[in-house]
């Protein structure tokens, strides 16, 4: 059996996952940054952080176009800075990745509760990871159209909630003492809009994820291209819809700390029994299942890419019968459920556990863009002859602005999260290690047997 993907996807299974891995984000999670900066101060971090994103994806898409490959940032950085940054960008994805998934089905397990009380989140959270591993291990083209198919529900509920909630809405809400800051600092407004940059983050962490599954895509230097740039501009303008009418409808305050803060505001426009809230709540769970099962697809493929080439046990790069990397999926189930129940044990920070997983997915995600854009200009100078089939737009100036913004974004979320960030550090110093003793492990590899 030989450990290489099938190519089966098309663009519109591919902007299927690319927004389907982000939507979650427009459902929970980046309403936490209104705790630390307010509704105007969050505003102007999304502002940022949505800069980034746009010219980010324009100049990633020219990387994922010309090397199609499983593993996606991983194989980039390997080509421009050898092993070593490769591992750097391995690893960088893969906690974000692998810390992403928990942190979403908390959510699941948060709007299920809202329907049934007497059911414990966890549980709920837990058989969400136990169905869509399951899922995802009978096969990625079904795994792509179930994907598709929610991601396209969840957009449309993003739209139902919109208007819904339009006749509730006024800016005077939104914008009522919508300067708040950490109140420890003296410049407290411009380190709440710092402090805030994980959450805004969320709004579109995950969508480089589409680029894990390249080496699945059906003639991907177009396929690619279309999915990223339609997938940007879809998730861009639903984060500004959700937080405007999410904010304007009452007491944005009451919103800021909750893992569901949309049928909490269609419940102030509508009551709590109005049928539309509990299709809020049922359909809603559509843009976290999305994401979930979306990131369960994109960390296997990173798994299953680092094992098969030898940067992590050359066993997770096995495929099962239906040609999909099961033990790469069982693998970073585990490590989710694990997160899922350590929140008892484990306070960072004073944090909600969910707000202590993005924050770590962040850190993950911002070195891996990073990694990437350094990866696009080295890449440029040493490999010019590289077929790329896409060329990143207003180069060097565009993918210059998405690589300054993350080192700001970057460094800011080490000041304001000075533990998460030292875990963080300590999962890279263990990678390390195990990357210095697998030096024979990596020159036996898979990959290389393939390539001889």
């Amino acid at each position: 059996m030989t450990e290489k993907l099938k190519s089966t996807l098309g663009v519109f299974q591919l902007w299927g996952i690319a927004v389907g891995l982000v939507i979650s984000g427009q459902y929970f999670g980046w309403s936490y940054g209104w705790g630390v900066a307010g509704t105007l101060g969050f505003l102007v971090t999304t502002l940022i952080v949505a800069t980034m994103y746009t010219c980010f994806i324009f100049s990633f898409t020219e990387l994922t176009a010309a090397m199609p490959q499983a593993g996606g940032p991983f194989v980039y950085s390997r080509k421009a800075f050898g092993d070593t940054g490769g591992f750097i960008a391995g690893i960088a994805t893969l906690i974000e990745f692998v810390f992403a998934p928990p942190a979403i089905a908390m959510a699941i397990g948060a709007y299920l509760n809202v329907q049934f009380p007497d059911l414990n989140p966890k549980y709920a959270a837990v058989f969400a990871y136990i169905v869509f591993m399951g899922l995802n291990i009978i096969g990625v083209k079904v795994a792509a159209i179930f994907e598709l198919v929610v991601t396209v529900l969840a957009v449309i509920e993003l739209l139902v909630f919109v208007g819904v909630v339009q006749p509730g809405f006024s800016f005077s809400n939104f914008a009522l003492n919508g300067w708040a800051g950490l109140n420890h600092f003296e410049w407290s407004v411009t380190s709440g809009i710092f402090a805030a940059i994980p959450f805004a983050i969320w709004f579109f962490l995950a969508i480089e994820g589409a680029a894990m599954v390249a080496e699945e895509a059906k003639d991907p230097k177009k396929t690619i291209p279309r999915a990223y740039i339609s997938g940007i501009l879809t998730l861009v303008v639903l984060a500004f819809l959700v937080m405007f009418f999410a904010g304007g409808v009452g007491d944005w305050t009451k919103l800021s700390n909750i893992n569901d803060p949309l049928p909490q505001a269609m419940k102030v426009v509508v009551g709590h029994n109005s049928a539309w809230m509990h299709m809020l709540v049922w359909l809603g769970l559509f843009g976290l299942v999305a994401s979930f099962h979306g990131i369960i697809l994109g960390y296997s493929r990173q798994i299953f890419a680092l094992g098969r080439a030898g940067f992590l046990p050359p066993s997770l790069a096995k495929l099962s019968r239906f040609q999909t990397p099961h033990r790469a999926i069982l693998a970073g189930g585990v490590v989710g459920v694990l997160a899922i129940f350590s929140d008892s044990v484990i306070q960072i920070q004073g944090m909600s556990l969910t707000a202590a997983i993005v924050t770590m997915a962040c850190f993950g995600a911002l070195l891996m863009y990073i990694m990437s854009m350094l990866s696009l200009f080295k890449l440029r100078r040493s490999a010019p002859h590289l077929e790329r089939s896409f060329m990143a737009p207003g180069y060097p100036l565009i993918p210059a602005i998405a690589l300054v913004i993350a080192v700001i974004c970057f460094i800011s979320m080490f000041y304001f999260n000075p533990t998460i960030g030292a875990i963080f550090i300590g999962f890279l110093v263990v990678g390390y290690i195990y990357f210095l003793t697998t030096h024979r492990q990596r020159a036996n590899s898979i990959e290389r047997r393939m390539s001889t």
